[in-house]
């Protein structure tokens, strides 16, 4: 164990982007995975939780704890993703499921398990978590400490009206939503609430045109004979097959690169909140940036404006395509 790595937590619904996103985390010199748990976002949180072992089984890892969550939202049914991962959440990439242990842990107790270990040994988790809130929510409720035990919590998640992309591309199953909020707004708006430390990696960043592969940039993965870039090529391909671009595949990314070298991301406080009555704007997160009148006990969050993307792409390719 090398203890100059930061620790991390990864709750996560793979999905494309969240498999590319523990590759890297896995692969990075930087960070020291510590547990991996599945949330119900993209799919159910047991087809997550069969992906994340199938994507460890890919890289090789063993011995890394991993967690389950519950099917459901707080307080209504899983939402239909109206972009689809494919039916195996992979890009239907024909990666043969790895075993899963028969009982899974739950995985809002153990976060809290393990942040409470982190912090009694002196080195904070830094929590990722990369699809629906639901898990951290409930974390929260068991431990309303949970906090001021972790060092941060970067989330990939809203839409902050900082960059053009935040309309043009939102997510959710409205005009003004993005996916992760929309999908269980009550724990989205709960962990607001709560005193994290938080930084939201949200539509702004995540998706934005320079995220995108450069032509140089593909030919750089596809060269690679490492199993985990030819997985990644196949995700590629699945999602320009359907006319998207290449940053679905790179969204989830985006969460690990502010872990690691938080200066690829720049970031700026707002007072924000989430929408959960409005049909028309479930799940938006609404920021109040009056100069005059501003509700100032708003949650005060930092949310990703801008990044480096030419570095940003760079951490991407260069983590993915090093050598075990």
């Amino acid at each position: 164990m090398n203890p100059a790595k930061k620790p991390i937590w990864i709750d996560c619904d793979p999905g494309m982007d969240d498999a590319l996103a523990l590759i890297l985390a896995l692969k990075s010199p930087l960070l020291r995975v510590v547990g991996i748990s599945a949330v119900s976002g993209n799919l159910p949180a047991a087809r997550c939780y069969q992906n994340i072992h199938t994507v460890l089984a890919l890289m090789e890892r063993s011995g890394i704890v991993t967690a389950r969550g519950t099917a459901v939202a707080l307080s209504h049914e899983l939402a239909h993703d109206p972009f689809s991962h494919g039916a195996d959440g992979l890009g239907e990439t024909g990666l043969t499921p790895a075993p899963i242990p028969a009982d899974p842990a739950y995985a809002p107790r153990l976060i809290v398990e393990q942040a409470r270990a982190a912090a009694h040994q002196g080195q904070k988790l830094t929590l990722l978590a990369l699809g629906p809130l639901t898990n951290i929510a409930l974390a929260w409720m068991e431990e309303p400490a949970l906090p001021q035990l972790v060092e941060r919590l970067i989330i990939i998640g809203g839409a902050f009206g900082l960059q053009r992309e935040a309309a043009l591309n939102a997510t959710g199953g409205n005009p003004v939503s993005e996916w992760n909020i929309y999908v269980d707004p009550e724990a989205a708006r709960r962990v607001f609430h709560a005193g994290f430390a938080l930084t939201a990696v949200g539509l702004d960043v995540a998706t934005h045109r320079d995220l995108c592969l450069l032509p140089e940039d593909e030919a750089r993965l596809r060269a690679s004979d490492l199993p985990e870039a030819r997985q990644v090529a196949g995700m590629l391909d699945y999602v320009l097959g359907r006319g998207f671009q290449s940053y679905c595949v790179l969204i989830d990314s985006c969460a690990v690169a502010a872990a690691a070298q938080p200066e690829l991301i720049e970031t700026v406080a707002l007072h924000c909140d989430v929408e959960t009555q409005s049909e028309l704007t479930r799940g938006m997160t609404v920021s109040d940036v009056r100069d005059n009148f501003r509700w100032q006990d708003l949650p005060l969050i930092d949310a990703a404006q801008d990044a480096d993307f030419p570095r940003l792409r760079e951490f991407i390719l260069s983590n993915l395509l090093a050598e075990r």
